[in-house]
């Protein structure tokens, strides 16, 4: 945020506090709109927060310095919230970046590249430069840029799809999603989905993690977006639970395997148990050699999600576990997509190496794109301490 944005909101907060009949400030409703006009749109999402959280408690028998001091509170939530919708899209597109040469590849953990690297000449991305990015960002930047300016709808989401599609723009997607795409052209969004347990919509689960707060809403509204692309309840299912993962995550949850193993469960009991397996694996210590073969890391949401939950719990550091997770064989892509999403989503942008988000494509609109993202979404106000 802005300083200025965040010294204006005080400011307009400060000036207009009148005296409540006890001599007391307290907030009115129309103190903070009034005052909004010419703010960025975060700083102006905060004010009306601010604005609605005062209205919504009634008179507030508190003296200024507790009102400052209560908004300071409120001013750093939110920066760090903001830190961390920037550090999620940008991680999930690091790490498909990363991953991007590897993919389809076998593992490779003995000679892992550093850095950002071409794809070998044959290969379908051989085209693409180091640093971009492949189908799987292209989604989630699609689907963010319709929610975040309020025009999405599954309608939108298929025709700027298939468009994608049609032009040759978008960059190797997986089997299922060129199905789905041929099936727009020429039956219509109706039968569009295809019966695939790929992993072509696990991208749409960060913006939807980060616009809807709410997991119920936010399932829902997920798995209608997948449906243009999967219809397998299976394909549903891991979309659903990296959500899950990046809203916990985002959402500073103490334990955001666990809440995301629960949701797999709940949705694809099969998928939940190679997830729970995975997790049991990691902590058992078994090598990442060892648990590929058990694992494997194919484009499948039964393989793919499992083991992105195995790197996440074993690889602290972002970028061992970025660097990893591109080099893992497979979905590697995907994989990393994952990775870095969650790792953004947990400690911000901060935690995402300097290099790549210096190499990386398109990073400035990104970065903005998840600001605008941020101020579309609803986001819950901090616990107030006693």
């Amino acid at each position: 945020m802005n300083p200025a944005d965040a010294s204006g909101i005080r400011d307009r907060l400060s000036l207009r506090l009148p005296a409540a009949a006890d001599g007391r400030n307290t907030p009115q409703e129309g103190d903070v709109e009034s005052g909004t006009t010419g703010m960025s749109g975060v700083a102006r999402t905060l004010a009306l927060g601010t604005s609605v959280a005062c209205r919504a408690a009634g008179p507030i028998h508190r003296s200024p310095a507790d009102f400052s001091k209560g908004l300071s509170s409120l001013l750093l939530h939110t920066g760090m919230m903001l830190d961390r919708f920037r550090g999620c899209m940008l991680g999930a597109a690091v790490g498909d970046a990363l991953g991007m040469p590897g993919e389809s590849a076998a593992m490779n953990l003995s000679h892992m590249y550093k850095g950002y690297r071409r794809a070998w000449k044959w290969h379908p991305n051989a085209r693409l430069e180091p640093g971009q990015y492949t189908d799987d960002t292209q989604i989630m930047l699609l689907v963010a840029e319709l929610i975040a300016t309020g025009n999405y709808s599954e309608e939108r989401y298929a025709g700027d799809l298939s468009r994608l599609c049609m032009e040759g723009d978008l960059r190797f997607p997986d089997g299922s999603v060129m199905s789905a795409c041929e099936h727009l052209l020429t039956c219509g969004i109706e039968k569009s989905g295809v019966n695939s347990d790929t992993s072509g919509c696990i991208p749409l689960a960060v913006p939807f993690a980060l616009r809807y707060s709410d997991p119920i809403e936010r399932s829902g509204r997920l798995v209608k977006a997948c449906s243009v692309t999967h219809t397998a309840p299976a394909a549903h299912a891991g979309a659903v639970t990296v959500a899950a993962l990046i809203a916990g995550a985002v959402h500073g949850d103490r334990e955001p395997f666990a809440a995301a193993v629960r949701c797999a469960m709940a949705e694809d009991p099969d998928l939940g148990h190679r997830i729970g397996r995975a997790v049991e694996l990691e902590r058992e210590g078994i090598s990442l050699e060892g648990a590929l073969p058990a694992i494997g890391s194919d484009v499948s949401v039964y393989q793919t999600v499992p083991i992105a939950f195995f790197l996440m719990g074993r690889y602290s550091d972002p970028a061992n576990l970025l660097y990893v997770a591109a080099n893992v064989g497979g979905n590697t892509d995907t994989i990393a997509f994952i990775c870095g999403a969650y790792v953004g989503a947990k400690f911000g942008v901060g935690a995402l190496p300097p290099d790549l988000l210096a190499g990386l494509e398109n990073r400035e609109y990104i970065d903005q794109l998840a600001g605008r993202l941020f101020d579309a979404a609803s986001i819950p106000l901090p616990a107030e301490e006693p």
